[in-house]
């Protein structure tokens, strides 16, 4: 993935637009190039801004259509002769003005789109409605603390999974590869193991080739963090009911 890729997918994270597909290419494009969280902070910071926006807006009937007739004319404005006119050392600073576009270019096309859809509806969404996914903010929270760290371990019955914690922040997430089945009406647990004694951390369902999950807040220096499988809704008892099939020592 090429960083103007990501940073499409991260202005749609802003926007709390992504499929599960996109938040999990995000994930992955994000544990692989950590540097790349700053663009996630930029556009956390525009959405924000963009939540000022007033709630509701009730434009005219026909704004809606006149904005995508417009938008549909816009490639027939360009002027053919000035086009072929062009000499090839002249494409070249157009391509590369096209590619600078880039970041902000991304998401001010991505919250256009969401404004417009708004529109149809005869109201503006705002933004802070559209929640990020909540994965994505912890990720990026934890990425920007001094104290961030990262370990990875096997599961159990096959695949590979990766946490993130900062213990200033007292927050984790796992990020985990193609998970082990799992019976429909059980789900994965999520522990702290603080001193021999298990503390839940919250459920998951895993499908696909990646998973991501936050843990309950209250991560603690030296806690190992273990996942079973449970129940769906987690174990009724409040303690493990199966082995661990996950465990990563955070010390």
């Amino acid at each position: 993935m090429t960083e103007d890729e990501f940073a499409l997918l991260a202005a749609g994270a802003a926007l709390g637009a992504l499929s599960d597909d996109d938040r999990r290419a995000l994930l992955r494009a994000l544990d692989e190039h950590p540097e790349w969280s700053a663009i996630m902070a930029e556009d956390a910071e525009t959405a924000a801004a963009l939540a000022d926006l007033p709630r509701e807006v009730a434009p005219p009937p026909a704004l809606r259509d006149q904005l995508l007739a417009r938008i549909a004319e816009a490639p027939a404005q360009a002027d053919p002769a000035h086009d072929e006119a062009r000499t090839s050392a002249d494409a070249a600073p157009v391509r590369r003005a096209r590619s600078g576009w880039g970041r902000r270019g991304w998401f001010a096309l991505a919250a256009s789109v969401v404004l417009v859809v708004g529109v149809g509806t005869a109201t503006v969404i705002a933004v802070e409605q559209a929640a990020q996914p909540a994965t994505v903010i912890a990720l990026d929270r934890i990425q920007s603390a001094p104290d961030a760290q990262q370990a990875s371990a096997s599961v159990e019955g096959g695949g590979k999974a990766t946490l993130h914690w900062s213990a200033s922040l007292g927050q984790a997430v796992l990020v985990t590869g193609e998970m082990p089945a799992v019976p429909s009406d059980h789900t994965f647990e999520l522990w702290y193991v603080r001193d021999q004694t298990p503390i839940p951390a919250g459920t998951f369902d895993a499908s696909g080739r990646s998973t991501s999950a936050v843990l309950k807040s209250g991560m603690q220096p030296g806690d190992v963090i273990a996942v079973t499988v449970e129940q769906a809704g987690g174990s009724p008892t409040g303690q493990p009911t199966s082995d661990p099939i996950l465990t990563i020592p955070t010390s």
